[in-house]
């Protein structure tokens, strides 16, 4: 009507409106083509599933990455007293292992993998599906994804980790981790997103892909929202990655799974005290509070009706939301003054109490941590039987559980959670070679 009073031209007026209306709608489908994403995906939502952490970050000297031995040393040496790690992977089914300064009780030489390997790679992949394990977040460092070598190895971890878990049908999503991150670091992370779309085609490789999907988008990861611990970045910077990541015309559309502090609901121990968090919060898709070393076997029935309010308040805010399980904790070769095994694993019923715990308090969807994390003696994946012996100690399974039984247990736990199979309280008992 205020064309129609201003120009007093009616057949104007039809015309202007039918411009106007041919406009928006190019608009509206250049912004759509625009977008980098493939329409779907063979994944199409988080819920029901179970998914582990997948670090990626261990090298060898020889490997082609050029960062000697990473994440295997400390204080820059990796022989015996001098570690990072308290669990020994087992390496008797990797194609390619590297000989370390070791040595088993019998004085022969301990071998390691190397995640540059993409025959390592494969490996995991192989047992995530053998073992029924629906895929992991691979994590991805601010600090390393800034640097040339750092951000090479990760490019290529997570090349291979397309291409294997596209042959396994295993499905992965990226996970951004913002620790030491800098102010205004927002813009390292947009950079990067930017890069992986359009270098490593993270999520256009056709409506088949096994990129996860959440609420019919490419779901992004963003761990590190609301830590208490004198961070140098905010919640301006995290605001600026969720807008990013959601509304850019090419390289967003995307859902958003956001890494906060065990206490990020009631602003407890080991988040920071600003009522705005919970605005940023709304913003996301998904709510992933972080609980490793918050309690121990004994301590969890206390901890466990967290749960189900997270939950309460998440679906009352239209968020979805998804637990940690981890199976033990053991970091004493980084933090000497740390005792080793300081969690215990109990032949798997710690793991087990929280696997149950959660989807008895209505959890949908499960993120294990992790998957290779062997630094901090989480990892699902198999731990030698006989690790070396010497000036460092590592931790072993229990001599009667098998060093796949983290592996079989997760994958049960997705059958589980699915209704696949009946829930159960008690732990499964280790398949006999016969059963496997």
């Amino acid at each position: 009507m205020g064309f129609i009073t201003f120009y007093n031209k009616p057949m104007f007026n039809s015309y202007k409106f039918h411009v106007l209306l041919l406009v928006g709608l190019l608009t509206t489908t250049v912004a759509y083509s625009q977008s980098r994403h493939s329409k779907t995906s063979a994944f199409t939502s988080y819920k029901g599933l179970v998914m582990a952490g997948y670090q990626g970050w261990f090298n060898a000297p020889d490997d082609g990455g050029d960062r000697g031995w990473n994440h295997y040393t400390s204080h820059g040496k990796f022989e015996p007293g001098y570690t990072n790690i308290d669990v020994w992977p087992d390496v008797s089914e990797y194609k390619k292992i590297y000989k370390t300064a070791f040595k088993h009780a019998d004085s022969s030489y301990a071998y390691v993998y190397s995640s540059h390997d993409a025959s390592s790679t494969e490996t995991h992949f192989k047992w995530m599906q053998q073992y029924g394990i629906d895929g992991v977040f691979v994590q991805r460092f601010i600090g390393d994804v800034q640097r040339g070598r750092g951000k090479a190895h990760n490019d290529v971890v997570l090349g291979n980790v397309l291409k294997y878990a596209q042959k396994y049908n295993r499905v992965v999503s990226v996970m951004y981790d913002l620790s030491g991150m800098q102010a205004g670091g927002d813009s390292l992370v947009i950079k990067d997103w930017k890069h992986l779309v359009d270098s490593l085609k993270l999520t256009n490789r056709g409506n088949k892909q096994t990129y996860l999907y959440h609420n019919g988008k490419p779901l992004v990861a963003v761990w590190g929202i609301g830590f208490n611990d004198h961070r140098r970045y905010g919640l301006t910077e995290a605001e600026k990655i969720i807008d990013f990541l959601k509304n850019d015309p090419v390289y967003g559309g995307c859902s958003v799974l956001l890494g906060v502090p065990t206490y990020w609901r009631d602003f407890g121990n080991d988040t920071e005290k600003d009522a705005h968090l919970h605005d940023v919060l709304r913003k996301a898709d998904i709510i992933h509070p972080w609980f490793v070393g918050r309690y121990n076997e004994a301590s969890y029935p206390q901890f466990k009706h967290r749960i189900a309010e997270d939950i309460a308040w998440c679906k009352t805010n239209k968020l979805d939301y998804v637990p940690v399980v981890f199976p033990g904790f053991s970091w004493h070769n980084m933090n000497p003054h740390s005792p080793q095994n300081q969690i215990p694993r109990n032949r798997g019923q710690f793991y087990w109490k929280q696997i149950t715990g959660a989807i008895s308090s209505g959890a949908e969807m499960l993120y294990v941590a992790m998957f290779d994390e062997v630094d901090e003696g989480t990892a699902i994946l198999k731990a030698s039987k006989n690790p070396p012996v010497g000036l460092s100690n590592f931790v072993k399974y229990e001599d009667d559980i098998p060093n796949d039984y983290y592996l079989y247990l997760t994958g049960y736990a997705g059958k589980m959670l699915r209704k696949q199979i009946p829930f159960r309280d008690s732990i499964p008992p280790p398949l006999t070679d016969k059963k496997k």
